[in-house]
């Protein structure tokens, strides 16, 4: 199901404990949030999910910026020399300026993803194919995309600080990083360019191997607008204490920095401390300008059996996602005395042919005398009952519009709820919930 036909711009599904707000907050969202302090909020996003209700209205409701997760790599769109092939890349980058989203670029020059192909060339061959894909790509999207990371990983973990062997590292030298900044600025000279890393993000070997090369960069005039911190942590590794201020000197090298992969493994109160400490690093340095989460939900993530994301599998916020909105500024439960409600979905009980759902519509910071929410259904499912509510539906018979039936006032921070059943014929994907709204 497309977004379009579901017809609601604010659409966002949620299962578990997940929660839409009805208010007009303009920070009621990350996007919106973060926007409030002069940054992005941004999510890593596959093509291949774009056709996911419930992803998509997650991703447009919440998010400012995306990553292509690996659409733009190398053997997605030069896999034949010279023969590129961009149209999953395309998909994310129409739907992101669509909605008025940043785009990040990633990744031009890496070791990984890379077809068969380019690791055969000798080392002529290799730098005309390097500096030939960079230009290509990203002239294909020039005036499209705010940050590039032109190289990804170019250091070896541990304690030597050297470079991590590649094609264009053990071929081309040394020097292979700053050509591909200057290839890069030729190619689009509005775009940031970023060095890109991993274990980078407090001070050790491989930090300062970094650190020492954007310095070296700077001081002899090589273009380098930013830097990339990849922030993959789990208990093993942990955000490390002195984050923020390893952030803040590669920014007093003239750097934009950016938290670009941002994941945390965990549950609970750990991960939300660990996530909202994050945050207000990226917010206590000036030149920290977006952060961006690699994935929408942990169903999808790479690393999904840490749930390491702000959403569950079943698109609820986690505590995680209210640390962060909180350390950004934001709330979800409106405030200031303005009629406001949440909505929230949890399956019931289920049979072959058909199941049961559940929604908790939750008054916010004062007390409602009637709340409307919007339940839609994907074709060919319809909804053949329903309880504790009055029911009007649109005219494809997939979107329900539920008004009260005797429980429309509530005290502030009360629930009540309503209940339908979805007759599955063929279909289990999960109802989508639209916000709440509430007088």
């Amino acid at each position: 199901m497309s977004i379009g036909t579901l017809g609601l711009a604010g659409l966002l599904a949620a299962t578990g404990v997940g929660a839409l707000s009805g208010t007009a907050d303009a920070a009621s969202t990350l996007g919106s949030a973060a926007a409030g302090k002069g940054r992005y909020f941004g999510a890593a996003v596959a093509a291949n999910h774009l056709g996911e209700a419930a992803y998509v209205s997650t991703l447009d409701t919440e998010f400012s910026s995306v990553t292509p997760e690996n659409e733009m790599k190398w053997d997605a769109v030069e896999g034949t020399r010279g023969s590129f092939s961009f149209g999953s890349a395309d998909q994310i980058v129409s739907h992101a300026q669509s909605k008025g989203m940043k785009i990040r670029g990633h990744t031009l020059v890496w070791h990984s993803q890379l077809p068969g192909w380019v690791g055969t060339l000798a080392a002529a061959d290799l730098r005309t194919a390097m500096n030939n894909h960079i230009t290509q790509v990203m002239q294909h999207y020039k005036g499209k995309i705010h940050s590039w990371d032109v190289v990804n990983e170019a250091f070896q973990d541990g304690s030597s600080g050297a470079r991590r062997s590649s094609p264009f590292q053990d071929k081309l030298g040394n020097g292979f990083i700053e050509e591909a900044f200057r290839t890069a600025r030729a190619a689009d000279p509005a775009a940031k360019l970023c060095y890109n890393d991993y274990n980078t993000d407090g001070v050790n070997a491989k930090s300062n191997a970094v650190y020492n090369l954007v310095k070296d960069f700077k001081a002899r005039g090589v273009p380098i607008d930013c830097v990339g911190f990849q922030s993959h942590f789990n208990s093993a590794s942990p955000v490390p204490a002195d984050y923020q201020a390893n952030l803040q000197r590669f920014a007093d090298l003239g750097v934009d920095v950016q938290i670009t992969e941002l994941d945390i493994e965990g549950s609970g109160t750990a991960q939300a401390t660990s996530y909202g400490n994050v945050v207000k690093a990226c917010l206590a340095v000036s030149r920290c300008t977006g952060i961006t989460v690699w994935g929408v939900t942990d169903k999808y993530s790479w690393r999904a059996s840490g749930t390491p994301l702000l959403f569950d599998g079943n698109y609820a916020k986690k505590s995680a996602y209210t640390s962060v909105l909180t350390a950004l500024g934001g709330s979800s439960s409106g405030g200031g005395g303005t009629a406001a409600c949440t909505v929230s979905y949890s399956k019931q009980e289920e049979w072959s042919d058909r199941f049961n759902g559940k929604v908790t519509v939750t008054a916010g910071g004062s007390a409602i005398s009637t709340w409307t929410t919007t339940v839609t259904v994907t074709s060919p499912q319809k909804v053949s009952a329903t309880w504790n509510g009055t029911p009007t539906w649109d005219s494809t018979g997939n979107t329900m519009t539920m008004k009260p039936n005797g429980n429309g006032t509530l005290a502030a921070g009360a629930s009540t709820s309503f209940g339908f059943t979805v007759m599955k014929n063929g279909s289990t994907a999960t109802p989508a919930l639209g916000a709440c709204s509430a007088s």
